[in-house]
């Protein structure tokens, strides 16, 4: 079958979306769950067996394997419990006639679907053909999966280090592969060979002689080369990419994985362009891993899935995506956290995210990942991290431990937001007789880190009413810079006609087009990098401004041509683009000459 709808819900934080499957894919929308946190799966696994009335037996910690069972028992039961719901919807009765209407209500007038379902029912209203017809027809959304490739902390029992197979990425992988679900698995945060090379393992990944493949890898990518080189990488090991997801480097919720200066439009361009060499390069790689291991070996070329998320608001950069760069779906996130019916976000969060204009939504260096990451002024989370301060004791208590990676002090590892990292850190500068200036902005750079692995996941509990006493009340939040232009909670029917442009939620006149507002990202960005090169810069350094500004504007010369191109698309702010283009130039140009001012301080690699 068919996707229903054109655009997906991407994962968002930790908690956001922890069971978002359960209440939008009954409507044939597709969404993802993040397998960061088993701690918090297992509190909601324990509340929904309450729920719905299911046995429920607790999975410890001092049970062999348990972050792997508790994905797994997690995943079936929302599975389980999606698929009763989707049952009732399709089951089509007179009692169950209003949610059927409400899933075609929701398609856009150009579905297939639904023009299908008028077809069929605008003479008459037989309830046992209409019934036969949408079991027949109507697809499901996908319950897929979010696993950050690179936050894969190694584990121990009894201060003995376990196999690589009970690291954090490696256990939830095998809780996925483990479930009933016949979905996808999206990775993200780049690659990780022994991660990639661990799903080998695993029967669901392989495709049959027909070319279905019952857990589909995605790759979340910001380029075209890493696309590439991943997809070759997996294809080696006989398992195929049956989607590319394209994520802007910075006009996003959560991490930004910035690029070097390359902008998404021309990213987007390469892939439409080059889409029928990759899949013909990585299948023949793919066809002689399976021949070598003696596996089955599918009959036709697979295909391959292009889609793209990042800053889209509206409903006419929806539809350009889609037809201009040939993309098989959009996916929304930010603006979902406003949509209780889809979301799982604490009432005051949403006050606040409602409340957010563009100086408070920021790029920050909080996460202990050390990525940039987009946060919200004034969160709780931060708020609790200030008091903490305050009071002399900087630092999370760290319960759950899942980013404690770094290996400064304790071959464990420890969390750089932790108290303990933070403590040793600082005893460390003290102990470096450094001027009042550079010991106060080092000073700084180690106190910024925020709890961000428990932060995000609290909303959920806090929502649901959960007891929150190991976690506290803080809440961290990573809408990205399009939360702006939303001022209201949204019920989900809202929403979706937002999407398809049947209503406007956006009040606000001066929202800027997705590809401006990434490219003034950018440029805020660049001016950073040439902010702390100016102390003191490196040839290496000085190469890699320039690179960066020159990639930025190729990317500025790509949309005059696009935009200069247009003839019915964006027609009422073709110009104003053009403005904004062209101001976007003035100041690369005059950041370039900052660059050129720095050469003469150029310092020894």
């Amino acid at each position: 079958m068919t996707n229903a709808h054109s655009f997906h819900i991407p994962v968002m934080g930790i908690g956001f979306t922890i069971d978002t499957p359960l209440k939008v894919s009954q409507f044939g929308i597709d969404s993802v769950i993040s397998l960061v946190d088993d701690i918090l799966i297992e509190k909601l696994r324990k509340m929904y067996c309450e729920k719905f009335e299911r046995p429920y037996s607790e999975i410890t910690e001092k049970m062999d394997d348990f972050r792997a069972k508790r994905i797994t028992s997690y995943l079936d039961l929302i599975y389980d419990e999606s698929v009763k719901k989707f049952e009732d919807l399709i089951n089509v009765t007179t009692e169950s006639a209003t949610d059927l209407k409400k899933y075609f209500s929701m398609l856009p007038d150009t579905s297939r679907l639904k023009q299908e379902f008028k077809n069929l029912t605008k003479d008459s209203f037989d309830l046992q053909e209409i019934k036969t017809w949408v079991m027949e027809n109507l697809p499901m959304g996908s319950i897929d999966v979010n696993i950050m490739t690179k936050v894969d902390k190694e584990n121990y029992r009894k201060k003995i280090k376990l196999p690589a197979e009970y690291n954090d990425a490696h256990a939830a992988l095998r809780g996925y592969a483990n479930s009933v679900l016949n979905s996808s698995i999206i990775l993200s945060a780049g690659m990780n060979p022994r991660l990639y090379s661990y799903m080998e393992q695993f029967e669901d990944f392989y495709p049959d002689e027909n070319g279905i493949i019952k857990k589909k890898i995605v790759l979340k990518v910001s380029d075209y080369r890493s696309a590439l080189i991943q997809g070759k990488f997996l294809a080696k090991k006989g398992l195929w990419v049956s989607e590319y997801r394209i994520e802007s480097g910075l006009n996003c919720g959560g991490h930004a994985f910035a690029t070097d200066g390359f902008l998404m439009g021309p990213i987007l361009n390469q892939f439409k362009e080059e889409k029928e060499n990759l899949t013909q390069s990585v299948y023949e790689i793919l066809t002689s891993a399976l021949d070598q291991k003696n596996r089955v070996v599918p009959k036709m070329i697979l295909p391959i899935k292009i889609t793209a998320q990042g800053g889209v608001g509206t409903k006419e950069e929806h539809n350009f995506i889609l037809n201009h760069y040939k993309v098989d779906s959009v996916g929304w996130g930010t603006p979902f956290l406003l949509v209780p019916e889809a979301t799982t976000v604490d009432k005051s969060t949403i006050e606040k995210l409602v409340a957010a204009k563009e100086d408070d939504l920021y790029l920050s260096n909080i996460s202990p990942l050390g990525i940039p990451f987009h946060s919200l002024k004034g969160n709780t989370k931060d708020l609790e991290k200030a008091k903490l301060i305050e009071k002399g004791r900087p630092g999370s208590p760290c319960p759950k431990k899942f980013v404690a990676m770094n290996k400064d002090f304790l071959d464990t590892g420890i969390c750089t937001a932790s108290r303990q990292y933070q403590h040793l850190k600082i005893k460390e500068l003290d102990e470096q007789e450094l001027s009042k200036e550079d010991y106060t902005y080092y000073y700084n750079k180690i106190i910024e880190k925020s709890c961000t692995c428990v932060g995000l996941g609290t909303s959920a509990l806090l929502t649901y009413g959960l007891d929150t006493t190991t976690e506290g009340q803080g809440v961290s939040v990573c809408p990205g810079p399009n939360m702006a232009y939303y001022t209201k909670t949204m019920d989900l029917h809202e929403m979706i006609d937002h999407i398809y442009g049947k209503t406007n939620v956006i009040t606000r006149e001066d929202r800027p087009h997705m590809f401006i507002k990434e490219l003034y990202i950018y440029l805020d960005y660049l001016q950073g990098l040439i902010a702390e090169s100016s102390v003191e810069m490196t040839e290496k350094q000085r190469k890699y401004l320039l690179t960066f500004s020159s990639n930025l504007n190729d990317g500025i010369d790509y949309y005059q041509e696009l935009f200069n191109n247009q003839k019915e698309e964006f027609s009422g702010s073709k110009q104003q683009i053009l403005h904004q283009l062209d101001e976007g130039r003035d100041t690369l140009n005059s950041l370039l000459q900052g660059i050129e001012s720095l050469d003469n301080k150029l310092a020894t690699p």
